[in-house]
């Protein structure tokens, strides 16, 4: 709603506007540009307009719907799955990941993973093995391993640690 008003207010034509990408009817001309920056910038967001950079908002994004929002696992591995939504090779988009976000991109999905499992952790809906399946894992003890690398304590202490810290909040 913001960008749709931003870009009303300075007569800029779009096509449409989804969340994180605004599709413009016409090139806009410097000054048009730096006035959208400017109003967008005094409400958090900024303007990707670098190939390069909008590449990795993008391969962030698939990650992120990926590992939080996907129903069903993914039945292919990450490389193709990435490559065939975003139609790019896998190895360019790896390096230039690494590149510019300082992290490969197998690391960055890790991280989102190990973030997922704490949330489905915390609901208490899912076992462990039913938390490993949906996310891709080839085995509890895999998540084990790698949750217990992450945050330095197993999936079942993170649980009693954060079951322990809720219930010093409620009974004080």
């Amino acid at each position: 709603m913001i960008v749709k008003q931003q870009l009303h207010k300075l007569s800029i034509k779009y096509h449409r506007v989804v969340l994180g990408e605004v599709d413009v009817a016409e090139d806009l001309i410097a000054e048009q540009l730096w006035e959208l920056k400017k109003n967008l910038l005094k409400f958090g967001l900024e303007i990707l307009d670098d190939r390069k950079s909008i590449l990795i908002e993008k391969i962030k994004k698939v990650i992120v719907e990926m590992v939080h929002y996907a129903d069903e696992p993914v039945k292919i591995n990450f490389s193709d799955y990435l490559s065939d939504k975003l139609n790019h090779d896998y190895t360019y988009m790896a390096n230039l990941f690494s590149e510019l976000v300082g992290i490969n991109i197998e690391h960055y999905i890790i991280m989102h993973k190990i973030e997922r499992v704490k949330e489905l952790l915390v609901y208490d809906e899912l076992s462990l093995t039913e938390i490993s399946y949906q996310l891709h894992y080839s085995s509890v003890a895999h998540l084990s391993n790698q949750f217990k690398k992450i945050t330095g304590l197993t999936p079942s202490h993170f649980k009693k640690y954060r079951d322990t810290k809720l219930m010093g909040l409620v009974n004080p």
